[in-house]
This record gives structure tokens, sequence and C-alpha cells, in this order.
């Protein structure tokens, strides 16, 4: 069978490239195995305009998030299913020097789009904020396990559920073939199966651990509250709470260390007891080591393309460069310096 693109991986990063592909007219196959989907399947799915320690805006915000909202309401309507939810982010302030900080943003035109209102006393008697916090809007979390399910009809035809064996890859003439299979380009986002790839191991991958809770507790808010773990509200009292960030400890499993790690975190932001532990997730991450995503076309193997390396921030960051990834690739439009592997050909 003859196809344009075989797409290997289904995570986030793969449905996103393969769905713009698709909607382009183009024959795609995608190789899929469910299971190896596990940073995708356990990620918080937050979009958060600011981000870290310092609170800054995060990269590239005033391009990525106009993007997020639409993308993913377009997959809602077309799958008649929910996913995307829009929700307030509070941070509190650590400091009255933060506060006096946030003041100065709020007369910022570059922070109008995300910033709700500045408080400058405490929300809530069961939040550790006396200096009071920030709310962020234009944000929110993707329900990412429904959207995977939900577009697996839409790629019924396209989907080939099987572990992917490279060996059976190879070139012939203008076309790249695999069984049965023939095709013009091969695009890997497989996350970090990339990493044993003959094509792109050069690539610094750096994979990060990360731990998630799902808890019981009471206080329930209308809004994320997010500051040294997040705290999503899902249902009644059930909270996901995390995350851990490691790069020592690789084992798939969740260790009793991270959720020590972050009920004390949480201890530190909500004043109320957690009344139960109802799960505890694991997943690695597809990182970089420049945190930048792995975006372009192989430097000698005609056909070939990453769109891989999302990190913990796939979801605002997907949307746009799924874009910018079908642009180069139906009509070699130009790939964004900074996360274009050609970033790193010189230590091939």
């Amino acid at each position: 069978m003859e196809i344009d693109f075989l797409l290997i991986g289904r995570g986030l990063a793969g449905t996103a490239i393969a769905y713009r592909l698709k909607q382009a007219g183009k024959s795609i196959r995608i190789i899929d195995q469910p299971e190896a989907n596990n940073s995708s399947r356990v990620a918080a799915g937050l979009f958060n305009p600011v981000t870290g320690r310092k609170m800054v805006k995060t990269w590239k915000a005033d391009l990525l998030f106009p993007e997020i909202k639409p993308f993913y309401r377009e997959l809602e309507r077309l799958t008649d299913s929910k996913f995307l939810t829009e929700k307030a982010i509070y941070r509190p302030f650590l400091t009255i020097e933060e506060l006096n900080e946030w003041m100065g943003h709020s007369a910022d035109p570059g922070f109008e789009a995300y910033l709700e209102r500045i408080y400058s006393e405490s929300q809530s008697e069961f939040l550790k904020d006396p200096y009071g916090g920030v709310m962020l809007r234009n944000s929110g979390w993707l329900h990412i396990n429904n959207l995977l399910d939900a577009m697996i009809s839409y790629f019924y035809e396209e989907l080939i559920l099987e572990r992917y064996d490279e060996h059976l890859l190879y070139r012939e003439s203008e076309h790249w073939y695999y069984k049965h299979l023939k095709a013009k380009s091969v695009i890997y986002c497989n996350g970090l199966g990339a990493m044993d790839s003959r094509f792109f191991g050069f690539l610094p991958f750096a994979p990060v651990k990360g731990e998630i809770l799902e808890v019981r507790q009471g206080f329930t808010p209308d809004y994320v509250v997010n500051r040294g773990v997040f705290r999503i509200h899902l249902k009644e009292s059930v909270h996901r709470v995390g995350s851990t960030y490691t790069k020592h400890d690789l084992d798939m499993g969740p260790t009793e260390e991270a959720k020590k790690e972050i009920l004390a975190r949480l201890t530190d932001l909500v004043q109320l007891p957690v009344d139960e532990i109802i799960n505890h997730k694991t997943g690695i991450r597809p990182a970089t080591r420049d945190r930048k995503p792995f975006i372009g076309k192989h430097p000698t193997e005609e056909g070939v393309y990453i769109f891989n390396g999302f990190g913990a921030k796939g979801v605002s960051l997907i949307p746009y460069f799924s874009g910018q990834m079908l642009g180069h690739l139906l009509n070699e439009k130009a790939i964004d310096k900074e996360v274009d592997i050609a970033r790193y050909f010189n230590y091939i």
C-alpha cells in the first residue's frame, strides 16, 4: 500500500501532526503501541502562561497560547467529545516583593492577555497565601487520555496497533518500505523511543521522570492552585496533585519518596489534611537537554522527520508547532531555529 506519511507513535504529538496531515488530504498510517504512550497518558495536561519558581511568562507564550484553545476545541467538535477545561490558575505570592513586582506587571501590555487579577491578601482560609497572589487567565488543563481515546475512531482506518520494529524499515529508490507499506516520508513522534532510532540517536534527549497523585481533600475552588505543586480539582473532593521531576531514577514504578515530596509541598500550599490517596501514577517525559522540542528533517536521510521532545509542556507547545511542522512537510517552510534539529547537526 502506498501512502504519503508513515507516523511512528500516537501520543499527543503524533495525534496532532497526524490530524493536520489527514485534514490536508494526505494519506497516512500510524504505528501505535498504546502502552508506549505512557508520558502522554500520565501527564497532567496543564497549560499555564506563567511558569517556574520566578513566575515568568512562559517561553513564546504570545505565539503558543492563541493556538491552544482553537486547536483542541476543533478536535472536540470533530469527535463530539469533551477534554479541554478552561480554568483560571491562582499562583500565591511567597513574598511582599513578588506582590510588588506583579503590581508592576499589571501595567505591562505584554501580560494583559494572561492576567485576570492581582490579590494583595489571602483568598482562602485553607490556602497558605498571606501575601495574596495572581489569578491567571488563558489557562486550564487538557484531559489527554480522553483526547487520545476520542481520536481512535477518527484514525480508525489509519491505525496499526503493533510494536514498531525499525529493523523492518528500509529505503529503496524514493520510498521507505515497512512490511506492506510504501511511504514517501516517515515521522518519528514516539517520545523516548526515538532515542533508540538509528536516525535520531544523536539528539540529546534528557528523560525526566514525573509522578503525580490523585487525592481526596476538602477545599474545592473554581480554579487551579499552582505554587510548588499544581492542584487540579477533578470532581467532588478529588484533586490531581504534582508533579515531581527527577533525571536520576528513571524506573517506571511510583516511589514512596516522590509521594512524600508531593504531599509535603501540598501541605505548604493547602492547609487541610489529605483524607485519602486515590492514585499514584508515574511517567517518563521525553524532555530535551535545552528544554526545546526536536522538530525537523534528518540531515542526510531523505524523507525522515522528527516531531518530538515536548517534555512537560506538550499541551501548550504542540498546537502551534504542529502547524509549523505541517508547513515544513508540505511546503518546505522554515522551522523556528530554536526547535529545529539543525541546531545539533554539528554533534553528529
